[in-house]
């Protein structure tokens, strides 16, 4: 039987907890905090409501992620982006040869990052290092062990770094979650990043509403009014011209909304009205949410600074990324990831693609 870890039992880890169970992996669940998961600790029980139903068993949950991830094959981290540093330090020491950590998702530069840390640390374990394009649900926590999973995306593209280990990688997806579809690498992954266009902006020009009202409305259905859409069309346009940049056709976000939930429409804002999957989403109860905190510094920012490097400008990320300063009093042109925070400052385009492919630079 395969053994999985998932790290983080917030609305994501759990709903994926339980869906692994479902499908007879056994799968251990850790979080940092007790509170959240001492249901869970005692019962080994998380119920799953809405596209799916049930109550299922986990091996165990435990706060002690020496445990969570011993002798397990594979480790799905569903966190916050900016908590994947963090993460990988704690799980450093533990590792084991053979085992995957795949980050769920990895955002922009997640698995790199990643990478890095153990590099830093002089883990010399083989392990893969891969990241999802995004996450497999939209779902909610309801209670500590109580998960609600309004929709189960088509497919979600997941690739390892280097992509020269995707083969291996394959044979696990293909056991653990069959929407799972390999990618060519991670940059693909990382910059069809959706949550950057998503997001960051729609929570911004949405932020005197939520403060007022603390979230009572519908984030996707009426946080998006088409003049918000332009905005979003802009965001994603840069994206996919900084993308280009690698060679790599990109998915614009009206293109994802069909590959991952069979939406189409006119245009950006039509598509989004037209996906069943965001009814019910309502937006978070305040602006210091991980929208911004993690979108922000985790994909905009990255997206920006490997902008900057290929001499393309970006405008209008930019202006959300300061916005986003000038809002919570952050500078998350500091905090988030760069091409120089991922040891690629100075390297030629040649360069981070033999990185990308043969882990070499």
């Amino acid at each position: 039987m395969l053994k999985v870890a998932v790290i983080g039992a917030g609305n994501g880890g759990q709903a994926l907890a339980a869906y692994l169970a479902m499908r007879g992996i056994d799968v251990s669940l850790f979080n940092r905090s007790f509170r959240r998961i001492a249901p869970i600790i005692q019962s080994k029980r998380i119920r799953l409501e809405g596209e799916v139903t049930g109550v299922y068993k986990i091996s165990f949950a435990t706060t002690r992620i020496d445990e969570a991830i011993k002798g397990r094959k594979v480790i799905m981290v569903v966190v916050p982006a900016f908590a994947h540093r963090e993460v990988a330090e704690k799980m450093a020491p533990f590792l084991e040869d053979g085992q995957i950590i795949i980050l769920n998702p990895g955002r922009t530069g997640g698995a790199i990052e990643v990478r890095r840390v153990l590099d830093r640390l002089g883990i010399s374990r083989k392990v893969i290092v891969a990241e999802a394009q995004t996450f497999i649900f939209a779902s909610r926590m309801a209670n500590p062990g109580v998960a609600r999973i309004m929709r189960i995306k088509n497919a979600v593209p997941v690739a390892a770094l280097p992509a020269e280990r995707n083969d291996e990688l394959k044979e696990v997806l293909e056991q653990m979650m069959p929407e799972f579809e390999l990618a060519p690498n991670v940059v693909y992954t990382s910059f069809n990043n959706i949550g950057a266009v998503f997001h960051p902006a729609v929570l911004i020009l949405n932020a005197a509403r939520i403060e007022t009202t603390a979230g009572h409305f519908q984030f996707y259905l009426e946080g998006i009014s088409p003049s918000v859409a332009k905005v979003l069309e802009k965001v994603d346009s840069e994206r996919c011209r900084v993308m280009e940049q690698f060679g790599v056709e990109p998915l614009t976000a009206k293109e994802w909304l069909n590959y991952a939930y069979d939406v189409i429409g006119s245009n950006l804002y039509e598509a989004i009205h037209n996906n069943a999957g965001y009814q019910g989403i309502y937006a978070p109860p305040s602006i210091m949410n991980r929208y911004i905190l993690e979108d922000v510094p985790m994909s905009l920012v990255p997206i920006s600074s490997f902008g900057k490097m290929f001499n393309l400008d970006t405008p209008i990320i930019d202006a959300v990324v300061y916005l986003a300063n000038a809002m919570l009093g952050r500078d998350f042109w500091r905090e988030g990831r760069t091409v120089k925070s991922l040891g690629l400052e100075g390297r030629s385009l040649k360069e981070i693609l033999r990185y990308v492919e043969e882990g070499e630079l």
